[in-house]
């Protein structure tokens, strides 16, 4: 398996972990609980690789992105500067069930991830395309950038 994929997998055993303070809240770190972190990030390694799986490999355009330059460098998104797109936005009571579901059906979709075609791609809103071999690493990212609000969250408690 690959490095960031596996990275990614002791993120989501991490991230299992937290479910039990889903609903700790620190307002001086975020306005959002513990659980709308977690089910933040899930939704967006879902719609990610959902994007990859529907993806039409040929339709793929190479374009320079100096935000995911720095992202990349940086191994770090900065807080607080982007806004996520609505669909990856959990609305109303997350239930930690819910939670734990998310989390089964992340890890089957990664098992599966190798078998994604070379050429499969998505559409990030800031960064252009970005192909399958990058994916691992922005989800490795974004997951780590979720993960260190929660651990912020939950530093005192």
């Amino acid at each position: 398996m690959d490095k960031q994929l596996q990275k990614l997998q002791y993120q989501l055993d991490e991230m299992e972990q937290k479910i039990p303070f889903l609903k700790s809240k620190a307002p001086e770190i975020s306005k959002a609980t513990v659980g709308w972190h977690l089910d933040h990030d899930l939704r967006v390694i879902l719609a990610v690789i959902s994007g990859l799986e529907n993806s039409e490999p040929q339709a793929y355009k190479r374009s320079f992105s100096w935000k995911k330059k720095l992202v990349f460098l940086l191994n770090k998104i900065p807080r607080g500067k982007a806004r996520a797109p609505r669909r990856v936005i959990p609305d109303g009571e997350i239930s930690a069930e819910e939670l734990e579901d998310k989390i089964k059906t992340t890890r089957k979709k990664l098992n599966s991830f190798q078998t994604l075609p070379e050429n499969a791609f998505f559409e990030h809103p800031f960064f252009g395309h970005l192909r399958k071999e990058e994916t691992p690493k922005f989800l490795v990212i974004h997951t780590e950038h979720h993960l260190k609000i929660v651990r912020d969250i939950l530093k005192d408690k």
